[in-house]
């Protein structure tokens, strides 16, 4: 049974939440400041957060940020929620590690389905990347190497610190260079469902994985904009 964190400082919404959730089989967990927050993922190590943005101690983008830095917690999926619905703040979530962001006031029942999609994408990591690959589960592109079965990307042999997201769309890309994936079905693909057209998620992975990977001298552009359609991974040779 997957175990659910939530974390609002709004009891009503934390009873919303949980409300529905138990209904379609899930374990909850509540919290309802900060600090307890981070208690709660350390000794119940739960599946998934859906994490508010404003709370007491400490808000949730901070919340956040440190699950993502410790190598123990980054590979839990995070939904933040919270009454600010600025395109700003949902791209400074998404920023710092957030899988998704859902603005009050809200549907229960998307909620609901936004959460099981993220469970599906964990519950077959890359199964379709695998089958195309033929079982490969180490793909050399250069400097680049991408290594499925340790979950690490190394760049002239040094590790680079991905998020779990970052890798998912590195590995789904690379997995077919040359091709140009839409924005819509990176969305699909990678969050497991249709972000309602939001295709700035995928822009601020796309920036994030660029800066990582580019940032050695003499680097090449490994993913390039194909204007008005979407993105692609160059090929390169090996």
């Amino acid at each position: 049974m997957p175990r659910i964190l939530v974390v609002d400082d709004e009891k009503n919404i934390v009873e919303l939440i949980k409300f529905n959730l138990e209904r379609e089989g899930f374990q909850v967990i509540a919290a309802y400041d900060g600090l307890e927050a981070l208690r709660q993922v350390k000794s119940q190590k739960p599946d998934l957060v859906v994490l508010d943005v404003m709370l007491p101690l400490m808000d949730g983008l901070e919340v956040c940020r440190q699950l993502n830095q410790d190598a123990e917690t980054r590979s839990i999926p995070v939904i933040m929620l919270s009454a600010r619905g600025d395109e700003l703040d949902k791209i400074l979530g998404l920023e710092i590690g957030a899988d998704d962001y859902v603005t009050k006031p809200f549907s229960p029942r998307e909620l609901v389905a936004r959460i099981k999609a993220r469970l599906r994408r964990l519950q077959q990591p890359g199964t379709e990347d695998r089958e195309r690959e033929g079982g490969g589960q180490r793909m050399v592109l250069g400097r680049l190497v991408i290594d499925q079965e340790r979950f690490e990307v190394l760049v002239d042999g040094e590790r680079q610190d991905l998020t779990p997201k970052e890798f998912e769309l590195l590995r789904f890309m690379a997995s077919e260079p040359g091709k140009v994936f839409s924005r819509e079905h990176l969305l699909e693909k990678i969050w497991g469902y249709d972000f309602a057209g939001d295709s700035r998620t995928v822009d601020v992975h796309i920036r994030h994985l660029r800066q990582k990977l580019e940032k050695y001298p003499g680097m090449p552009q490994y993913i390039e904009t194909v204007r008005g359609v979407g993105y692609r991974f160059r090929e390169v040779s090996s």
